[in-house]
């Protein structure tokens, strides 16, 4: 695979990537991308962290996109399909992430379905949109935007063509609570452009 492969674009979806890559655990045999889109992020898994990697995601085009791309890759695999619904293997990963996808779907019900397809001491991952709500939210939201356009000005942010889009209706708040009650010990962390991320490991019992 070629590295520009893996280097196409930039925007502040992939710049949480690394930190991804971080968290996966050594010998990681399976991995599941929820809402892969292209398939970056799970040839980025592939390339260097997980021996089998699953992405699915709803949209046709995005999954066609990323099949294309990992053409001839082997232990790289790709569903087209609501991950609500879509026949997974319960207990079957080591890592499970998913990036600005939750907001796509009930949250509650997503997350507990990872929860649900992780393995005992796997780590799940989830990087996701919250709404500003309150005065200190819209603050720090005035504070930190032109920073962030700038630095999206000059790395050129962009997405992968035919990404869908949708607002997100959860406040931090409503996500940290939600997330605390269904991951008990889950680390919430907050990121720029409303974004945070989730990160848990399954204690197995």
């Amino acid at each position: 695979m070629r590295r520009s492969d893996l280097k196409p674009y930039w925007n502040t979806n992939v710049a949480r990537h690394p930190d991804i890559l971080r968290a996966v655990p050594e010998g990681c045999g399976d991995a599941l991308d929820v809402g892969c889109g292209d398939g970056l992020l799970a040839r980025k898994l592939a390339e260097g962290g997980a021996k089998r990697v699953m992405g699915i995601d709803a949209a046709p085009g995005m999954v066609s996109r990323a099949r294309e791309l990992a053409a001839g890759r082997p232990g790289l695999s790709f569903v087209e399909g609501d991950f609500l619904t879509a026949e997974l293997p319960a207990g079957g990963f080591d890592f499970i992430c998913s990036v600005a996808a939750v907001h796509h779907m009930d949250f509650e019900a997503a997350v507990t379905r990872m929860r649900e397809l992780l393995r005992p001491g796997g780590r799940l991952v989830i990087v996701a949109l919250a709404r500003n709500a309150g005065f200190g939210e819209w603050v720090f939201w005035a504070l930190a935007t032109p920073l962030v356009w700038l630095v999206k000005a000059v790395r050129r942010a962009r997405p992968p063509a035919g990404m869908p889009g949708a607002a997100p209706t959860m406040s931090h708040a409503q996500a940290r609570e939600a997330a605390q009650r269904l991951l008990p010990g889950v680390r919430y962390r907050r990121h720029l452009l409303r974004r945070y991320s989730l990160t848990w490991e399954n204690p197995g019992h």
